[in-house]
């Protein structure tokens, strides 16, 4: 097809809407997973329920990616089943190829090929469909993401962002009933990620295909996810929107892994946990029982010395919209970090007295995995 002459070619339009699928329930039943005889899951179970965009998040190396690849069929479980509706594809009674499942895939690295043009790239996985139809289909799909006047160019030409855009043109265009994505805007700055990730998540509300998005970053969690897949070691530690994770975090790991947090021993005393810097509710904890108190820098508050426990400004660090402070504070052998909007006149050395705001506190049981 001549790239010039081609009456396929467009002009720039508003962007046309994405073509709805038929989104289908995805689950895992106690999967289990090993890379030469290296754990890599370890019996997750796990339902996304259909048109959902759930964020698998976790460090690296903890298993969310492996779960995409048995989602997609491109590793077998060692135990335990994947469904698609209900119907098992990979597990001890079937396996079911990846291009049988109804299943798009998209890869961190957008894995276009380089020798063909954007249009080809996209009509790739269209090769059951009549070349005119995929053609089409192909266009439509560019169309969505802004991109049909490249549909002629090659990827060498064309920027980090918009090469993830003609990647998400082809995962969607064969309109799979479940989407999988595996840390699609890593390789995007971010300002462009922002803008590209806010672009992807409306195509994603538009096709409403069933979407699993792998991620390590909590804020993009927070911002694309229906639900939150928190993933530690090959195990599931906890799943929930994102507001239920950020306010009720199951254990410290997982508070640490949506905040910044100052972390101070505290021991049971008549339903409160006592500390340096003051005492707090902790009905569960018994009366001599260590726990981990853990206060988020928004909690920590700075005020006029004689107010609350003395203290004193070692650092300040502008940071934009905040700053943010490193306190020494009488009783504790270390200092708290505070981050505070405008901290005004406040200057290394100055006294000041702290206070804790109850809100921004968690309490964690030394014996238990869970906040009281």
């Amino acid at each position: 097809m001549d790239r010039h002459a081609s009456p396929l070619r467009t002009t720039p339009a508003p962007r046309a809407k994405a073509a709805a699928t038929i989104a289908a329930r995805l689950t895992f039943e106690t999967v289990s997973h090993a890379y030469d005889g290296a754990p890599s899951l370890r019996g997750v179970t796990l339902d996304v329920e259909p048109g959902e965009v759930l964020c698998l998040l976790g460090h690296s190396g903890c298993g969310k990616t492996t779960l995409l690849r048995l989602a997609a069929g491109v590793e077998r479980p060692a135990g335990g089943r994947v469904l698609v509706n209900g119907r098992e594809v990979s597990g001890p009674n079937a396996f079911l190829p990846p291009e049988r499942r109804g299943i798009g895939l998209m890869f961190q690295d957008y894995a276009l090929f380089p020798h063909l043009t954007i249009l080809a790239n996209v009509m790739f996985g269209l090769t059951a469909l009549p070349k005119r139809e995929g053609e089409r289909e192909a266009l439509q799909a560019l169309a969505r993401v802004g991109l049909e006047s490249h549909a002629f160019d090659y990827p060498h030409e064309l920027s980090g962002g918009e090469q993830q855009r003609v990647a998400l043109a082809r995962a969607i265009a064969p309109r799979p009933s479940v989407l999988l994505m595996d840390e699609p805007f890593s390789g995007l700055d971010r300002r462009l990620r922002d803008s590209v990730r806010d672009e992807t998540l409306a195509v994603l509300r538009e096709t409403r295909a069933t979407s699993l998005v792998v991620t390590h970053d909590p804020e993009e969690a927070m911002r694309m996810g229906d639900r939150i897949a928190l993933m530690r070691q090959g195990r599931l530690i906890q799943v929930g929107t994102g507001a239920e994770i950020y306010n009720a975090p199951a254990d410290l790991f997982t508070a640490r892994f949506f905040s910044e947090l100052n972390v101070i021993q505290g021991r049971g005393a008549h339903g409160a946990v006592a500390t340096p810097v003051g005492s707090f509710a902790a009905a569960g904890l018994a009366d001599g029982a260590w726990a981990d108190v853990a206060i988020r820098p928004q909690g920590v508050l700075l005020d006029r010395p004689g107010t609350g426990i003395p203290g004193r400004i070692m650092e300040r660090r502008f940071l934009g919209e905040v700053d943010l402070f490193d306190v020494a504070v009488q009783g504790l052998d270390g200092t708290v970090k505070a981050r505070l909007r405008g901290g005004g006149a406040l200057s290394p050395g100055a006294d000041v007295g702290v206070t804790i705001d109850p809100a921004e506190v968690l309490v964690f049981p030394k014996e238990a995995a869970g906040p009281i």
